[in-house]
């Protein structure tokens, strides 16, 4: 099955499932109240400027997330006046 096979909700679907899979990742190692919107908020903002990029990479970037980065995303997010205030 190609990329291009895939339809946008089947697309949207799976991106959020791998979030749901992070953020579970960060509960088992004590960041409880991190969800998969959080997790798709900082893995998004990478993209501002650039646009969303190849799906392997979009892949790569929810999976290879740390922790660090994430509470890193969060306190700039608190500093700029997100919805994380």
């Amino acid at each position: 099955m190609d990329e291009e096979d895939i339809t946008e909700a089947q697309l949207i679907q799976s991106i959020e499932q791998l979030c749901r899979s992070k953020a579970e990742e960060f509960h088992l190692i004590g960041y409880e109240h991190v969800t998969h919107s959080d997790i798709w908020d900082c893995i998004s903002s990478k993209y501002e400027k650039s646009g969303i990029p190849p799906l392997h990479q979009l892949v790569n970037d929810i999976m290879s997330l740390k922790a660090t980065q994430f509470m890193n995303f969060l306190t700039l997010s608190a500093y700029r006046g997100s919805r994380f205030d």
